[in-house]
């Protein structure tokens, strides 16, 4: 039997149309997603429509460079969030934060095996996908650890929505109405830079991506640690311009994006429904954790459930600043917990990995 054909195959196109239709779309797609406040649009748009490209039979495909230095961008945008003052939060208050951090990542693991038992998830994918860290983080971690990157973004971007969703509906529950900063979320929003200290920047995550050549996910830490510990040290402030980081996370969604095919996005639907009940039940779990722990920290609640909601750091920042809550402590706990799960992502996929085949 002949192979099927798509309906809409884009394969008759020249490579150069393809490409001039991807950057557009893309790019169009991203700024439209970001233009109604979806959190991580600029990343979410370009990846729906390398899916619907790659579905399409597009022959094109990102180069691995470009995808490393996309990822040295996003250590860099994390790097940015390491301040004295968010170290300051951690050191007052080190164990419940510590805690926090420990118990997230063993309820995500908890709910990565209920996917791989009731969802037909792999364990390697479902570990990545539901690690409770910077989304395009995990993404990228997992593409350097063999899981499935296209899956795994799936389910991050799935969950981020899910977090964003019910912590809107959280802050309107407790009576917080958002919308009342005068900072427009510039906890998390980088200005442009003056051209040096952009220069100095590029310097930065050129040198990162560089030396993480050998470490496993380097083009991620190393960016992370180098720009981290520049600017504790007042040397140089990490500050990226809006257009470079739109460019990182479109590159990055169309590299996964473009990656997809009618097999995985059939697959990725049958699972859809375990995916989202997975990422409401991690986020019950985590606000029970943050009930508990804003009577142990004397805090509010939703400053708590903020920190400890398994979202993007940014996302939960800018709410943060909308609710008028405690944004040094949602900063302090996300960046703790960003960091824990990238120093034991491996570990623990491994684990879940290692338990799944043993009940197999």
């Amino acid at each position: 039997m002949p192979p099927t054909t798509a309906t809409l195959s884009l394969t008759a196109l020249p490579v150069r149309l393809q490409w001039l239709a991807l950057i557009l779309l893309a790019g169009g797609a991203g700024q439209l997603l970001k233009h109604f406040n979806l959190p991580a649009g600029q990343f979410v748009g370009p990846m729906l429509v390398g899916i619907a490209f790659g579905v399409s039979g597009a022959t094109l495909r990102i180069h691995r460079q470009a995808f490393r230095l996309s990822q040295g961008c996003v250590g860099l945008l994390v790097a940015h969030s390491i301040t004295w003052a968010v170290l300051s939060a951690v050191a007052q208050s080190w164990p419940e934060m510590l805690g926090a951090t420990v118990l997230t990542v063993l309820l995500s693991a908890v709910v990565a095996l209920a996917l791989v038992r009731y969802g037909g998830i792999n364990g390697n994918t479902a570990a990545w996908g539901t690690s409770p860290g910077a989304a395009s983080a995990m993404v990228a971690m997992a593409e350097d650890h063999g899981a499935d990157p296209r899956v795994v973004a799936t389910m991050q971007y799935v969950r981020v929505v899910c977090v964003v969703v019910v912590g809107a509906l959280v802050s309107r529950l407790l009576g917080v109405e958002g919308g009342g900063s005068d900072s427009h979320s510039t906890a998390m929003l980088l200005s442009t830079p003056h051209l040096a200290t952009l220069g100095l920047n590029l310097l930065v995550l050129v040198l990162g991506v560089s030396l993480g050549t050998w470490v496993p996910a380097g083009a991620l830490l190393v960016p992370i640690m180098l720009g981290g510990a520049l600017q504790l040290a007042g040397l140089l402030p990490i500050n990226l311009p809006g257009w470079l980081l739109a460019v990182a996370y479109g590159t990055i969604g169309c590299y996964i994006g473009l990656r997809f095919d009618r097999a995985t996005m059939a697959y990725v639907w049958r699972r859809l429904p375990a995916m989202v009940a997975g990422s409401l039940l991690l986020i019950v779990l985590c606000a029970l954790s943050a009930w508990v722990l804003a009577h142990l920290m004397n805090k509010d609640f939703l400053s708590v459930y903020l920190a400890t909601s398994p979202g993007g750091l940014d996302s939960m920042a800018i709410i943060a600043v909308d609710t008028h809550s405690d944004i040094g402590l949602v900063l302090a706990m996300q960046t703790i917990r960003l960091f824990g799960v990238i120093l034991t992502g491996a570990f623990i996929a491994r684990q879940i990995i290692r338990f799944t085949a043993r009940r197999a």
